[in-house]
């Protein structure tokens, strides 16, 4: 099972985010963390931004889908995205994973619309 750890703009748009991997089966499960906050540089300058922490669930042979459409979802040009291997645990959440991201029988993603970005509607 892979792990993806990724930072999210706005408390609102992290569940259109998670919707949308969850709806072309690149993922199998999120959770979102709402209102963390971030301090880092960024193009010279420090930011201090609200964000939200989103948790995806999938299978390792959706990586490179799921990398793909995050970087055309995600509105920032630089977005956090850590793969974590997860090589032990419930082999029957595994195998569901697996199951549901289609990486079982090789179904294909059947949306590949757009998220919105901040002030737009979905």
């Amino acid at each position: 099972m892979i792990y993806f750890c990724v930072s999210s703009v706005t408390e609102d748009a992290a569940p259109l985010l998670a919707r949308r991997l969850v709806e072309e089966r690149l993922a199998a499960c999120v959770n979102i963390i709402p209102k963390v906050r971030s301090i880092y540089r960024y193009d010279g300058e420090i930011h201090d931004e609200a964000e939200s922490i989103l948790l995806f669930k999938s299978a390792p042979r959706t990586a490179g889908g799921f990398e793909e459409r995050f970087r055309e979802l995600h509105p920032y040009d630089c977005p956090e995205l850590l793969m974590i291997s997860v090589d032990e645990g419930l082999k029957s959440y595994f195998q569901w994973v697996a199951s549901v991201t289609g990486a079982e029988t090789h179904e294909p993603n059947p949306s590949q619309k757009p998220v919105p970005k901040d002030g737009e509607g979905p």
